[in-house]
C-alpha cells in the first residue's frame, strides 16, 4: 500500500513530467524488437522498427503495435490493410537499426521475400505474424493497430531486447526450489 506522502509525490510528477524525463522513466521496461513491414500504395515495401508489439488474445489471436502518427510510413500501414511483424533475434540488431533510420531504400540488400499476401517477410527472424488489421485507434501522439494474425512461424532463438536505451539480451534465470 502506497503511503499519503509517496501519493502526493506521484501526485506532483505526474502534474510536472517533461516527455524526456517520462520517457526515461519508461525505458526501464525492457521490451522485444521488432521490425513492421506492409506495402504502400505502389506495393513498394515499407518497413519500421518498433517495440511496442504486444499480444491480446489468442482466440481469436490479436496482436498491436503503434507508431507516431508524424511517421513518414504512417499512410502505408494506414492503406494496405495488413502488416507483417518480425520478432529479431539477437545477431539482427543492424536491421533494428537500419529500419529505425531514415534511409530511403530500407530493404535493399536485406534477404526478404513475398509472404503470403505479397507483403515483405525478412529472413532469420525469431518469429513473424502476417496480420490484417482488425482496427486503428489514434491515442496521443500515436496510432494503435490491432491485427488479427492470419498466419505465423517461429524458431528457437536468443532475441534481441531493448532497455534503458540500449540493445540487450535475455538471459534465462534458474527458477528457485520451492
Amino acid at each position: 500500500m502506497i503511503n499519503n506522502e509517496v501519493q502526493k509525490q506521484l501526485v506532483a510528477n505526474a502534474a510536472a513530467f517533461d516527455s524526456r524525463d517520462l520517457r526515461q522513466a519508461l525505458s526501464a521496461f525492457g521490451t522485444g524488437v521488432t521490425v513492421v513491414t506492409t506495402l504502400d500504395a505502389d506495393a513498394r515495401p515499407v518497413g519500421v522498427t518498433a517495440n511496442s508489439f504486444n499480444s491480446v488474445s489468442l482466440e481469436p489471436p490479436i496482436v498491436l503495435w503503434s507508431l507516431r502518427k508524424a511517421s513518414p510510413s504512417l499512410p502505408a500501414f494506414d492503406t494496405c490493410g495488413r502488416f507483417v511483424i518480425h520478432v529479431l533475434t539477437l545477431d539482427q540488431m543492424p536491421l533494428s537499426q537500419r529500419f529505425a533510420s531514415p534511409v530511403p531504400e530500407k530493404f535493399r540488400g536485406v534477404a526478404h521475400a513475398p509472404g503470403g499476401h505479397g507483403l515483405p517477410v525478412l529472413e532469420g527472424c525469431a518469429a513473424v505474424f502476417e496480420c490484417q488489421t482488425e482496427q486503428r485507434h489514434e491515442v496521443g501522439d500515436h496510432i494503435l493497430y490491432l491485427g488479427r494474425v492470419q498466419a505465423y512461424q517461429h524458431r528457437p532463438s536468443a532475441g534481441l531486447l531493448f532497455c534503458q536505451g540500449r540493445y540487450a539480451q535475455g538471459v534465462s534465470l534458474a527458477q528457485s526450489a520451492a
